[in-house]
């Protein structure tokens, strides 16, 4: 009664508890971001294998992420998220108490990305059904710009609880913010019957005759084809973040930065987040092709810029990197909101779970590809190693206006 009475006094209330769950669900999310150079050594492991630790986060995601999301259109998406709560926190967790190397720590990578797969699209889902018209839109921005806040205070928790207690107890502590983000959403968000197909099939799995349908609207397949090379770049840098401030840090000329590497990363993190915001204000003014094509050749520019100074004083690195961050940023809501927006209705869990599976398998290969492209171009200790794995991350997105004016019909 009491959680009913909240609810029906405060009409954007299931709003404001799927944030905070979202960013309570994050917290596990840039640990290992943040200790990269750390484990890195300690672990005795080449940049490639770093960056596939970081990516195989996205195999857990991949995998799992078209069944939790279409299970939306046949059960309640509150248990899906429970249970993917409680799959992060274990897969934390665990990082703190059993990882030992790069074996150990691809499992617990996997086991993090099933976990974040059965919150994060299908909490979309569930603000998705509760807000409509003109306020959807905005609000689904919010909600992918949150996914840069929990990245932000992951960062900011890693970066505060090490020095003092060590990497591990870092991952402990982040196992705590998604076991109260499940426990919000089963607590405070109404029960609503599903949409779909009572029964459970296997083709929830991979759903090949509704993503065919998807496919076939061309603004959710541009939207769902834009969204891959976006999360290339975002999760390539974001991975590598930590270890381009370190690399930054020891050829530079003058003063050190002022503050740790995974503080810095943390509140440039946090900076980004009303990019994506702004962003998907912009983009409802001047269309939402125009602003999404003009900010990923943009950000593809930025990040060859930051790498080629990453030698100039750090006022100048960190104003650079913020730059960047933030046109990473820019297009993720207006991506999100023309995708849902365009998905019929009755398939939108199928595109949700198709647009996130394309979306991950960008951001799998990302930390992937920046590693790769770090080692083969010289290692982390060149200037020019650097300038070509952020090249390789954005080449996606320089990309993406040249394949849009030979493509027709184009997302609207």
């Amino acid at each position: 009664m009491h959680k009913k009475t909240i609810t029906a006094l405060t009409p954007n209330f299931a709003v404001y508890v799927l944030l905070a769950a979202h960013i309570l669900s994050m917290l596990g999310f840039s640990t290992y971001a943040a200790l990269l150079p750390e484990l890195r050594d300690e672990w005795h492991m080449s940049n490639a294998q770093a960056g596939i630790v970081s990516g195989m986060f996205f195999a857990g995601y991949i995998g799992t992420v078209s069944l939790w999301t279409s299970l939306t259109d046949r059960i309640d998406a509150r248990r899906i998220y429970f249970t993917g709560s409680v799959c992060t926190a274990l897969a934390s967790a665990g990082f703190g108490w059993l990882a030992s190397g790069f074996a150990s720590a691809l499992a617990l990578q996997i086991l993090l990305g099933v976990g974040i797969a059965a919150t994060y699209m299908p909490g979309l889902r569930l603000l998705s059904d509760r807000i409509g018209g003109p306020k959807q839109s905005r609000y689904v921005a919010f909600y992918t710009s949150f996914f840069g806040i929990g990245t932000a205070l992951s960062l900011a928790m890693a970066g505060f609880i090490t020095p003092s207690y060590g990497w591990r107890a870092a991952f402990i502590a982040s196992a705590l913010g998604p076991l109260f983000a499940g426990a919000l959403v089963l607590l405070y968000i109404d029960r609503r019957a599903p949409r779909g197909a009572a029964a459970f099939s296997l083709h929830a799995l991979f759903p090949l005759a509704a993503w065919r349908r998807v496919l076939g609207d061309r603004a959710s397949a541009g939207y769902t084809a834009g969204y891959a090379a976006h999360c290339l770049e975002l999760f390539g840098s974001r991975a590598w973040m930590v270890a381009f401030l370190a690399y930054s840090a020891s050829v530079h000329s003058g003063d050190g930065f002022p503050w740790a590497a995974p503080s810095i990363a943390a509140v440039v993190n946090l900076l980004a987040v009303p990019a994506s915001i702004f962003g998907n204000e912009v983009a409802l003014r001047i269309g939402r092709r125009r602003w999404i094509l003009l900010v990923m050749a943009a950000s593809g520019t930025a990040g060859i810029v930051l790498a080629s100074l990453a030698a100039s004083a750090w006022p100048l690195v960190l104003a650079l990197l913020v730059g960047y961050s933030m046109l990473v940023m820019a297009e993720s809501g207006t991506l999100t909101a023309g995708l849902v927006a365009s998905a019929p209705a009755e398939l939108r869990g199928a595109a949700m779970g198709l647009y996130s599976l394309a979306g991950f398998a960008g951001g799998l290969a990302g930390p992937v590809v920046f590693g790769a492209a770090l080692d083969l171009a010289g290692g982390s200790g060149s200037a020019a190693a650097w300038i070509a794995a952020y090249a390789a991350i954005g080449t996606g997105c320089l990309a993406a206006p040249i394949v849009a004016r030979i493509g027709s019909n184009p997302p609207r």
